[in-house]
């Protein structure tokens, strides 16, 4: 069984919500990118997303932004994650998965990617900018290796489509809580909670929120409703706080236990 589906059954069965962590690969460089993967998958993550660098992140905001390119000069590349991956295999079993935007994966050849990322022990993968439709080619090529592509459905998703999403949906359906692009708000729409149930009533496929989540009491207001959140930026501001800090790890373990309700 995918460590995803693993993951939310066990979920379902304590009576929990799922805390899903992001991370940009490679900032402030792999070394301590694997390190807090493992600190958060102690510290309330119940799965890790692991951002590739790219150039033009058009989904993402300013913060997340600012950390990819720096990964980037430090030539961090769709390999070297893959690479850590497969070493994070032999001390952890939390289900990982790739954001990665489709040109790396293009890049390297859909079926190789799909081929190497189950080799070293990849989840799922999502990807921002190719839409379900656009992305049967990838989606067969991951589940033939036992992967998961993640696919998005927005604010803006009309009823046609939504239930197509929700009809090929794995592992869980990313529901994004603003129309726009990643980054920490103070408040998030007051009508997520009656999205996020619309699409529950199509699919038994689990629906995370995530896009703005930056508060304890955001993650706790969206896993009332959702099967799980997903907080990105902020989680990179406070490694961009700390990322000259010898306590770089445990700080940024300390917040991430905070916004999943963990001592």
């Amino acid at each position: 069984m995918n460590r995803i589906d693993a993951a939310f059954r066990q979920l379902r069965k304590d009576g929990r919500k799922a805390f899903i962590a992001f991370l940009t690969a490679g900032y402030p460089d792999l070394a301590a990118t694997e390190k807090l993967v493992l600190e958060l998958s102690n510290r309330g993550a119940d799965l890790i997303e692991l951002g590739i660098p790219f150039s033009d992140p058009m989904a993402d905001g300013p913060v997340i932004q600012e950390s990819s390119q720096a990964a980037l000069d430090r030539h961090v590349r769709l390999t070297d994650v893959l690479q850590l991956v497969k070493s994070l295999r032999r001390r952890t079993q939390i289900p990982l998965l790739f954001m990665s935007y489709y040109n790396p994966i293009l890049c390297m050849g859909e079926c190789r990617f799909a081929k190497e990322a189950a080799r070293c022990g990849l989840d799922g993968v999502i990807v921002p900018d190719l839409p379900p439709e656009e992305g049967r080619s990838l989606s067969k090529a991951a589940r033939m290796n036992g992967i998961h592509t993640i696919s998005f459905v927005a604010p803006t998703t009309d009823r046609k489509r939504l239930a197509f999403i929700a009809h090929a949906a794995r592992g869980f359906i990313y529901y994004l809580s603003v129309a726009g692009v990643t980054g920490a708000r103070r408040t998030l729409p007051a009508d997520v909670a009656s999205h996020v149930r619309g699409i529950q009533r199509l699919t038994r496929t689990p629906v995370c929120v995530g896009f703005g989540v930056s508060t304890p009491g955001q993650v706790r207001n969206i896993q009332s409703v959702a099967d799980g959140v997903i907080v990105g930026s902020a989680i990179i501001r406070k490694i961009k706080e700390h990322r000259q800090d010898a306590r770089l790890v445990s700080k940024v373990g300390a917040y991430v236990a905070s916004l999943a309700g963990k001592k």
